[in-house]
């Protein structure tokens, strides 16, 4: 009796850690690293960088600190959807 093997494409979610404390930053990347079936694109301390670095890595997923110095998780929330509808945003 035959077995089929039936491969199945496993692809990852893409995910921006956005946090102002490294060593938080450094604890979810390994968290999410051990879980399997992420993979983080880019990090930003601040809400100013989380614009950019989500425009330039077009994550699917964002974890996203509401309270930074400069622009906050909220107006980075708000102005990241603006661009990026699709991009799914966890605060």
């Amino acid at each position: 009796m035959a077995k089929t093997v039936q491969l199945i494409e496993e692809s990852s979610v893409r995910v921006l850690i956005v946090d102002d404390h490294a060593i938080v930053r450094k604890g979810i990347r390994a968290l999410l690293s051990e879980a399997g079936g992420f993979e983080v694109v880019a990090e930003a301390d601040n809400g100013q960088a989380a614009v950019l670095r989500a425009q330039e890595s077009q994550p699917d997923v964002i974890l996203m600190d509401l309270l930074m110095p400069g622009m906050d998780g909220i107006e980075a929330t708000r102005q990241i959807i603006s661009r990026q509808p699709q991009t799914r945003i966890l605060c």
